[in-house]
């Protein structure tokens, strides 16, 4: 996971509106979570799909930040959009299922998606995983299943939180008051004892393992 890129948004005060776009095959519940989000400030509903074919042919089109995927789709499976890998250009893809299974989950993070959340989840919820999403962090609110524990001391933990969520390296010495050096110092720490390569494998393998749920050393 790189630093925040000019193309990642938050939908904060003065930014560009998150574009979001919905897959549902249920037209009750495809309807009623675009008008939900449609009225939420900072987020922009640009378009809805039914099946797994019209998913590919709406994001193919572009001018998507964040793609809210159901797993169900009639007979299809909305992770087929992900069995390929995300060419560049593609939006951030939160599952939004009604599935509370961690293999899902597991599978919908090994595939590359950013989030999965819950259709009975809260609206800010949902909202706080678009917007987690579109700025290049995760939201599983459904962990996957745990493996091996890690070995990390509290502050290193605490890096490993802020980059799951998307932070900057600024923004992480911000949040925990120290140096973007210390932050830098921390990470290639972790990335060398774990032999990861980049942020987003880092933020994976931690959602993956539940490093999170883990106490500190």
């Amino acid at each position: 996971m790189t630093d925040q890129a000019a193309g990642q948004k938050t939908g904060g005060p003065g930014d560009a509106p998150i574009r979001v776009a919905i897959v549902d095959d249920h037209p009750v519940v495809r309807d009623g979570t675009a008008a939900l989000l449609a009225a939420q400030p900072g987020l922009e509903v640009t378009g809805t799909a039914g099946s797994l074919a019209e998913a590919r042919v709406l994001v193919e089109r572009g001018g998507i930040d964040v793609l809210l995927l159901d797993i169900r789709l009639g007979t299809d499976s909305g992770l087929g959009l992900l069995a390929g890998g995300a060419p560049p250009g593609w939006p951030a893809i939160v599952v939004l299922t009604a599935y509370d299974y961690p293999q899902y989950a597991d599978a919908a993070l090994r595939l590359g998606a950013a989030g999965f959340v819950l259709k009975t989840a809260p609206l800010a919820e949902l909202r706080e995983a678009i917007e987690r999403a579109a700025a290049g962090g995760l939201a599983f609110s459904v962990r996957p299943r745990a493996g091996a524990s890690p070995h990390l001391s509290k502050r290193e933990l605490e890096v490993v939180r802020l980059v799951v969520d998307g932070r900057t390296n600024d923004e992480i010495g911000a949040a925990l008051g120290i140096g973007t050096k210390t932050v830098e110092t921390h990470l290639a720490r972790v990335f060398e004892r774990f032999d990861v390569a980049s942020r987003t494998e880092l933020a994976a393998r931690a959602l993956r393992e539940g490093w999170l749920d883990v106490p500190p050393d």
